[in-house]
């Protein structure tokens, strides 16, 4: 929730100055908190144009304040606590109390002042991903500006010159501080309404972290093993659903800074790319898609027409990375008798579990686990369990919705004959065509 010990509103502040566009001390706003993990409602403008905010799944929308013809908002770098999904916290690095930052959004034409006050135990920068401003605002520690030390708090003011979509991250030490969390997402709406609106605009970024079952750091030297890969430092089944009206025009960004690509994939529908970190694609370079590739340090945004009910998968397409504290030392056991394994094993480990001679299906399972670790498939829907984790979600297409309703309307209910079914017997096998028996130069029957 929104702390009221640190936030003073949106409204513009008496006796607040900025002489020549320089902030003076005495003037920082009060910096916004949220201790919620769940998707919070959009936050509405109530100065300026007007624009339909978005949605940050599992996130929020920074608050700000005017102050003449500025917008303020203020950031604080601090360690942070998260959790992933029931059962498993991180302790990481963030702002405003979460990991990933909050959503800051604004206007094409705002000018901005941003407010960073540093409360890590080492110097930070913030760094606007794809923003054009002037070359002494890009955050670049040591390059474009002095690093922020701990305890103190300096200040950004740009124009947004361009609408489209964002990241902020530091560049300061930035191996160890994006590795701990530290990112958001930057939302610039076109100041015409009329330019491709949509009726529902979500927004994450992606994450990646290593951390061993029972403990809660990253490893920030790690490059490739991940074991939690997340959409806004949330897991399955700890990502909230997007609900969706029943002919809706949608919008998704997607923001990634992890370090590998995700090709993210939404069942049931189409949709085009409609905008990167570099700006809007044309209507017409665009091409339907059902599964569109968000590399490293990018941003995409698809749009499409929520025109097909259900609930749909929405998650990324690498196998992976829809599975919790997974590594790439899990050995194959498939058509391996366990039994002996088994009681091997549990001499050594009395609670572990020898899984893997016919597969990975968990289906109900349960098996013992460290504190804090969550398993690597899990989730149940409405037919048994859905055996996924990580980067996975769904999104609920309902016609009963109401317009700015984004809570979550349950289980779908299938119109009867529309879900798949078993039959009583199987069709009778089709014969068997003869393989040539090259001894002979003649067939003989299949066996």
């Amino acid at each position: 929730m929104l702390s009221r010990r640190n936030f003073i509103g949106t409204a513009a502040l008496a006796g607040v100055s900025a002489v020549s566009g320089r902030a003076q001390a005495a003037a920082i706003p009060e910096a916004a908190v949220m201790d919620k993990a769940t998707t919070q409602p959009p936050l509405a403008p109530t100065s300026g144009p007007d624009y339909r905010p978005v949605v940050t799944l599992n996130g929020w929308t920074l608050p700000w304040r005017m102050n003449g013809a500025w917008k303020e908002f203020h950031l604080v770098a601090e360690p942070v606590v998260r959790s992933f999904a029931d059962g498993m916290t991180a302790h990481l690095w963030g702002y405003n109390g979460q990991a990933p930052g909050p959503t800051i959004e604004a206007v094409e034409g705002d000018t901005v002042r941003i407010f960073v006050t540093n409360h890590l135990p080492e110097h930070t920068t913030v760094h606007w991903h794809g923003l054009i401003l002037p070359n002494g605002m890009d955050g670049v520690g040591g390059l474009t500006q002095p690093h922020i030390k701990p305890g103190k708090t300096f200040v950004y003011e740009f124009e947004l010159r361009h609408s489209g979509t964002f990241m902020y991250h530091p560049h300061s030490d930035e191996m160890v501080q994006m590795a701990m969390g530290m990112m958001g997402m930057f939302v610039v709406h076109p100041r015409d309404t009329t330019f491709r609106p949509v009726d529902r605009d979500f927004v994450f970024i992606m994450s990646s972290y290593l951390i061993d079952p029972g403990s809660y750091l990253p490893k920030v030297n790690e490059m490739t093993d991940f074991n939690m890969w997340t959409w806004n430092a949330r897991v399955f089944p700890g990502i909230d659903a997007l609900p969706v009206r029943l002919g809706d025009r949608v919008r998704v960004r997607i923001g990634n800074l992890t370090m590998t690509n995700h090709p993210i994939h939404l069942h049931g529908h189409k949709f085009g790319v409609s905008c990167t970190d570099g700006g809007w694609v044309p209507e017409s370079a665009q091409w339907p898609e059902t599964t569109t590739d968000v590399p490293v340090g990018a941003v995409r945004a698809i749009d499409f027409t929520a025109d097909n009910p259900g609930d749909w998968a929405f998650h990324c397409h690498k196998s992976h990375h829809t599975m919790n504290a997974m590594g790439h030392d899990m050995r194959n056991l498939i058509g391996v008798p366990r039994k002996d394994i088994a009681r091997a094993v549990r001499r050594l480990a009395p609670d572990a579990m020898v899984m893997g001679s016919t597969g990975m299906a968990m289906g109900e399972m349960e098996m013992p686990a460290p504190d804090n670790t969550l398993p690597m498939m899990t989730g149940s829907g409405p037919f048994g369990p859905l055996e996924m984790g990580g980067m996975f979600t769904v999104m609920k297409v309902r016609a009963d919705l109401a317009a700015n309703d984004y809570r979550d309307p349950g289980a779908y209910a299938h119109p009867a004959g529309t879900v798949a079914y078993e039959i009583a017997t199987p069709p009778a096998a089709a014969p068997a065509a003869p393989l040539p028996d090259s001894s002979k130069g003649a067939a003989k029957p299949r066996t």
